[in-house]
């Protein structure tokens, strides 16, 4: 029998094939410092958003990838950059005046506008952190104005001073002319005024440790770059910090892709050893552009958990990260049900099949059982068939179709009730259009009703019948009549829709989500009766064909 690490070892799964190249860099030794460090960047300029959750969540995937392949200790490190100067006023917190008055000021000195923490930074950073402490990562949350003037951050900041030139040599080669005229990696923060001054350099020191500068007045200043005093412009601050940390791992999105060679050799003229990297694709809202925080055309943490579990969202986040992937309402549906089809999947695979399961990376080798006796859409469909406005109107069907299921013996399930009530109010009602059925389609549903309302099954065995030897099947067994059942109910509107000359079958599916549901698409609808009820299918068929929705 296959073991799990032989099986992680051959597995074609990103995250597995990210560990493998990480366990390269320690194959002849183990690192001096114990451990293999994993580290995720935050700007708390603004609140934790959906990148923020992909970043850690994707970079969890492969240190626990990593772990079973290899017996080094992992730590992974939540770096936020919070000394950065506040550039511009986020348009969505209170007290604005007070923000603006503070503009370029480290966010960690800019007052809170909430008046909750000791700083906007502060505020901001404690958002961080109840953000992953609820999906539960593990990680340790390090703070830059701590590392800036803790002391953790001065040799590497000494050594930058040695290393000026060839840090700006770097830096003026990737800059335009005009910018570099200005440019100096490091940005002091003022005596008096606090702020974070983008000014050049009149003298680096390296003996002392110092710079000179002259401030926007014209004075003249000399400050340490060690205590805080100083920080580094963003790109060499990310090559710094990973010499200064050892970072052995870190991701980030295809917008740094071209600054990775600048992060790279600046670890390098630090002392440090360039970490392995990962850059995953960028989010495209419904009409392929990219996501933008100050646009506000994507979707947001809040807004997908509020219409499905994180699962669901760590599922979507696995999926091809190398790929650029639409991000708008109507993925939330199809990643609930494919993330369950796979927990499904996980208790009949094999180890080398479950390494290669996106469930096994979203919950670290025990995912649990999934309690989705059916499915989301068709939860969705459901609601919007019994124009539910409450998960307990949803129930009554779905006892009917799995009685042994409850709240309490299914809470995924239940949960997932709450969540398609809340999609159908918010996402399906208002966008509803029904129409008129056209002569073909009347007599089309006219037939199935027929055969829905003959409890002896007889209309509905002589249609299956006259499509089988439409196809040139005469001899194929006819079904046994069951009108609870799925797949029989599925072969009579299967049947109507040949016999009525629907070519391509779609369109008779088509017209009934539309006539029926005032959707272009809908559930298998075999299925669907199946859950709504046979009684109250017939109901809905009727009212549909009479025309009582479009009116």
């Amino acid at each position: 029998m296959t073991s799990l690490r032989d099986a992680a070892l051959k597995s074609k799964a990103w995250p597995f094939e990210e560990a493998r190249a990480l366990a390269k860099r320690y194959e002849k030794a183990p690192p001096e410092k114990g451990y293999v460090l994993f580290e995720t960047g935050y700007g708390p300029s603004g609140l934790p958003h959906i990148g923020t959750f992909g970043e850690v969540a994707r970079t969890t995937m492969i240190r626990r990838a990593f772990e079973v392949i290899s017996d080094i200790p992992t730590r992974l490190i939540c770096f936020s950059d919070d000394m950065d100067g506040m550039r511009k006023v986020p348009e969505n917190v209170p007290q604005q005046e007070l923000l603006y008055a503070n503009l370029q000021k480290p966010l960690t000195a800019v007052p809170d506008p909430f008046g909750e923490f000791d700083s906007f930074g502060g505020h901001n950073n404690a958002m961080l952190r109840r953000f992953l402490d609820t999906f539960g990562f593990e990680y340790e949350f390090i703070s830059a104005t701590d590392f800036y003037k803790s002391g953790r951050f001065d040799e590497t900041l000494l050594r930058a001073t040695e290393k000026y030139y060839a840090i700006m040599k770097v830096m003026l080669a990737s800059l335009r002319e005009e910018r570099q005229q200005t440019y100096s990696c490091f940005l002091p923060i003022h005596p008096e005024t606090g702020r974070v001054l983008y000014v050049p350099m009149k003298e680096v020191n390296a003996k002392d440790g110092t710079i000179t500068f002259d401030d926007e007045t014209g004075r003249e200043w000399t400050l340490p770059v060690t205590g805080g005093n100083v920080k580094l412009q963003w790109k060499p601050d990310f090559g710094a910090r990973w010499a200064a940390l050892d970072v052995d791992f870190e991701m980030y999105g295809k917008d740094h892709s071209t600054n990775t060679p600048i992060y790279d050799r600046i670890c390098e003229i630090l002392g440090g050893k360039k970490p392995n990297h990962f850059t995953y694709e960028l989010f495209l809202d419904a009409e392929g552009q990219k996501i933008s925080k100050s646009k506000g055309n994507g979707l947001t943490i809040d807004e997908w958990l509020t219409y499905a579990a994180s699962e669901s969202l760590s599922y979507f986040m696995y999926q091809k990260p190398k790929t650029a992937k639409r991000m708008s309402w109507d993925v939330i549906p199809r990643a609930v049900d494919e993330y369950h089809q796979q927990l499904n999947a996980f208790a009949l695979q094999s180890v080398e099949q479950q390494v290669d399961n996106p469930v096994w990376h979203i919950h670290g080798g025990e995912p649990p059982k999934s309690g989705m006796v059916v499915p989301f859409g068709m939860l969705l469909n459901l609601a919007s068939a019994a124009g539910a406005e409450d998960k307990t109107q949803l129930w009554g069907f779905l006892n009917r179709y799995a009685p042994g299921a409850s709240p309490e013996t299914h809470p995924d399930l239940d949960a997932a009730a709450g969540f398609a009530v809340r999609y159908y109010q918010d996402k399906v009602k208002p966008a509803k259009v029904f129409r008129l059925a056209d002569e073909k389609e009347r007599a089309a549903i006219g037939d199935l009703v027929a055969a829905l309302k003959d409890c002896a099954g007889a209309v509905a065995l002589d249609l299956i019948a006259r499509k089988n030897q439409q196809a040139g099947q005469p001899d194929q067994a006819l079904p046994v009549v069951d009108f609870g059942n799925e797949e029989f109910l599925q072969s009579i509107v299967f049947a109507v829709g040949k016999l009525n000359g629907f070519e391509p079958l779609r369109d008779w599916f088509k017209a009934l989500y539309e006539v029926l549901l005032g959707s272009s698409d809908g559930p298998r609808f075999g299925g669907f009766i199946a859950l709504y009820g046979l009684d109250e299918s017939i109901a809905l068929i009727e009212a549909g064909l009479a025309g009582e929705f479009v009116s």
